[in-house]
């Protein structure tokens, strides 16, 4: 008996999967549901599936659950997740459900010792953090420099490292891109949160759709037996080509084109964030597919089945857009997530964080389209690597099979620290590192130099310090120096109840 096992099924992405899986041949499709009166609607909507789907309700916490999910599958599909804004919102359930809960996913699986289900974690483009400077595209082996003060990616790097690190003897982590899904308008008329995104943040869309194909193509080849071995245990990038790469503003158009305006008419350049966000064009993203043959809608083809979804967004191009623009944006200026708002109230900690200090937002008060400067969005299909290179301590176009001791010994040094123990050549062998701050850590040589991870106080603290550590730190540096300052000298946290502060580094 074949058993698909998924969670996160009510998500965007689980739901574009749920549909995608018409038609799989597979015995059952086992599902974790949280709240089984949300996922009703989107059974009603894939009848065909019906006979095949066992409904197990609870969260990612819940252990009974978890092991009552994974127990007998063939593979679990781990799509989880609390984001954005809801992750800004309550970040205590994004602590539960996308660390805490991807912990127990895991072990529940390690304590499976025959016929042990394979694993596909669904992580994310967050990871990368800001790259809206120098070095808009990026590749999995790049540093994750997760942006200070976010919840989400910081769960999200945990709970990765975790996968990574696992006993588990088949697993994959798939970091979503930029998704375009069909809720995409009206999720985001209610929170602060589209003013985070950098007009000149670099984004690489894929639909929902297609990465619910995707995860279809992946979980058939797996019962065919058809993917290859060397699929397993490694980091990939979910992309959407070439043809969908956009600058965070070109995105703002296209969305607002519907209502026949533009983002120079709903938004002034003081409304957005000029950094932390998170985004890259991928150098990889062709990877997956080549594998799994998933890519198939552009960004157009996006919004024109959007626009037909939501006809009544086309009024708004008999309305004013002066009058758009103030009893929809302006009232969303007031919302507690945007920038406007924590500079209204005093939020020291966000104003550094998303804009180089409260001065600095001041000073954008004063610009008007004619004189902020805006990158050619023109030019984004001549572009293809960044303007130099990422620095990674060694070569990262090397083979496994040709990676040495010294290899893994230099990557350790170029982040300030040490490599403790010789490495054999196993990519998978569990190594021990020390940091420059002396904190000893283990992971393999896979996970430091092909996945990009390096401990830092955010794998077990919300306490973001990468202005310090980059000083010595030649790794994080080569991104970290491309939109912060090297004598900024902050470190970011949040206490108990998540609030948010920022001091300034002593350097005595």
């Amino acid at each position: 008996m074949t058993t698909v096992a998924i969670t996160g099924i009510t998500g965007n992405m689980g739901q574009a999967t749920f549909e995608a899986l018409n038609g799989l041949e597979v015995d059952e499709i086992r599902l974790l549901i949280r709240t089984p009166k949300r996922f009703k609607k989107l059974l009603k909507a894939n009848k065909a599936l019906s006979d095949k789907v066992t409904v197990i309700q609870g969260g990612m916490t819940d252990v009974e659950a978890i092991r009552q999910l994974v127990t007998g599958a063939s593979i679990v599909i781990n799509m989880a997740a609390v984001i954005p804004p809801r992750s800004d919102q309550n970040p205590n359930a994004a602590v539960a459900c996308n660390q805490v809960g991807t912990n127990l996913l895991v072990t529940e699986i390690e304590n499976i010792t025959e016929n042990q289900p394979a694993l596909i974690h669904v992580s994310t483009v967050a990871v990368y953090g800001n790259r809206t400077g120098a070095h808009p595209f990026g590749r999995v082996g790049d540093p994750l420099l997760v942006s200070p003060l976010d919840v989400y990616s910081a769960t999200k790097v945990r709970g990765e490292f975790r996968v990574l690190e696992s006993k588990i003897n088949k697993w994959a982590v798939l970091r979503q891109s930029a998704m375009l899904h069909p809720q995409m308008i009206t999720d985001n008329i209610h929170d602060g949160l589209m003013f985070h995104t950098a007009f000149d943040a670099p984004l690489e869309w894929v639909t929902a759709h297609d990465s619910g194909v995707l995860i279809r193509n992946i979980i058939q080849k797996y019962l065919d037996k058809s993917i290859p071995e060397k699929f397993w245990k490694r980091c990939y990038n979910i992309a959407g080509g070439k043809l969908n790469r956009r600058y965070g503003i070109q995105t703002f158009d296209e969305g607002f084109s519907v209502m026949g305006g533009s983002s120079k008419q709903f938004f002034k350049p003081v409304y957005n964030a000029t950094r932390n966000f998170h985004g890259v064009w991928y150098l990889d993203g062709d990877e997956l597919e080549r594998m799994f043959n998933f890519q198939s809608q552009t960004t157009e083809q996006y919004w024109q089945d959007v626009f037909r979804a939501h006809p009544v967004f086309k009024m708004g191009k008999l309305v004013p857009k002066g009058l758009i623009h103030f009893f929809l944006f302006r009232k969303l200026l007031k919302d507690e997530n945007a920038p406007s708002y924590w500079a209204k109230n005093n939020d020291e900690a966000r104003m550094i964080a998303y804009f180089g200090g409260t001065d600095k937002y001041e000073k954008l008060k004063t610009e008007t389209w004619a004189t902020y400067p805006l990158k050619d969005p023109s030019q984004i299909q001549n572009l293809d690597d960044n303007d130099s290179p990422v620095y990674y301590g060694y070569d990262i176009n090397k083979p496994d099979s040709e990676i040495t001791n010294a290899d893994v010994a230099a990557v350790a040094e170029a982040h300030g620290g040490k490599l403790l123990s010789e490495f054999d050549g196993d990519m998978y062998k569990k190594l021990n590192f020390v940091t420059q701050d002396g904190e000893k850590f283990s992971a393999t040589a896979y996970t430091v130099l092909r996945a990009g991870h390096w401990y830092n106080p955010i794998y077990d603290k919300f306490v973001w310090d990468f202005d310090r550590l980059s000083k010595k730190d030649k790794v994080f540096a080569s991104i970290w120096y491309d939109t912060h300052d090297k004598d900024e000298d902050y470190v970011y946290s949040f206490d108990a109840n998540f609030v948010a502060n920022v001091k300034k580094i002593d350097k005595k």
